[in-house]
């Protein structure tokens, strides 16, 4: 349990009083407490203890983690909500969608709600989701990918972020200036190499209209992938100004391509068919 101010202070004095305190003999009969040591830790409620990874071995593991999502995620839906404000005019618009995805490269979203500027809606929402469903055609994204090939990283301690778990904090930078790479820090969980956080300024802009873009992304595990919950991000325009934009997905389902294959009526046992075959062939 955490202190602080005032109450860690009365906490440690009242320690100090019962320490000091001298022992009082009494006639009253005493409880005597059983043996504790042939007792097991689920017996006593103490949660097993974990073994953290060191650095080299978290971000061994998030590399393997990385390239095991590129081959085996097969298919994943979520609810996603963009939420887009360009403080210049004050405009704003909030669109609701179901995001659809199937390996390898088909992605679409399904219109639920709009609220806001059609101005919004038209230049910069949809434009930011067509842009996600181009780059889904691509198919292979390794060279951008978070991963050795693509970044030099530089150890920088452990902390505990706020509502996510200890993590091992690296500085993330690119070995080359490529569109979808960027400068910044990443934080991995100590427990299990994976990603919690990314976050930093891109290296280079997709486009000559979009300069300084910044941003901050979340994960959260799902299904043993580590999938994109959250993405704050601020970028300056040439025409309409500053624009920040922060999308949100939840609900997450993520599946393998061996769940698929699985759950493929292809995979379920088939009744042979029969074949009948005509004795009087003019072969």
């Amino acid at each position: 349990m955490k202190f602080s101010g005032t109450t860690r202070f009365l906490g440690i004095a009242a320690l100090s009083a019962v320490i000091s305190a001298p022992g009082v003999a009494s006639d009253r009969e005493v409880t005597v407490v059983p043996d504790v040591a042939g007792l097991s830790a689920a017996t006593l409620n103490i949660p097993p203890q974990r073994a953290r990874m060191s650095p080299e071995l978290a971000l061994q593991v998030h590399d393997a983690r990385t390239k095991l999502q590129a081959r085996e995620l097969g298919a994943y839906r979520d609810t996603t909500v963009v939420e887009a404000e360009l403080p210049q005019t004050n405009q704003k618009g909030r669109y609701q969608l179901q995001r659809m995805y199937s390996a390898p490269k088909s992605l679409a979203f399904k219109a639920v709600n709009f609220v806001g500027d059609g101005f919004v809606k038209t230049n910069v929402i949809a434009r930011l989701l067509q842009s996600e469903v181009d780059h889904a055609k691509q198919g292979d994204n390794s060279d951008i990918a978070i991963t050795a090939e693509n970044y030099k990283f530089a150890y920088k301690g452990v902390e505990e972020v706020e509502g996510g778990p200890l993590c091992h904090v690296f500085q993330a930078k690119p070995r080359h200036k490529r569109v979808g790479l960027f400068k910044g820090t990443i934080y991995l969980n100590v427990y299990n190499g994976a990603m919690f956080k990314a976050e930093g300024k891109m290296v280079k802009s997709p486009s000559f209209f979009v300069k300084n873009i910044e941003f901050s992304q979340e994960y959260g595990e799902v299904g043993g992938f580590d999938m994109v919950t959250h993405i704050h991000s601020t970028a300056e325009t040439r025409i309409i100004g500053k624009a920040v934009v922060d999308i949100t997905h939840s609900d997450v389902q993520a599946q393998s391509i061996y769940e698929l294959q699985a759950s493929s009526p292809e995979a379920q046992p088939q009744t042979p068919s029969v074949r009948t075959v005509s004795m009087n062939s003019d072969r």
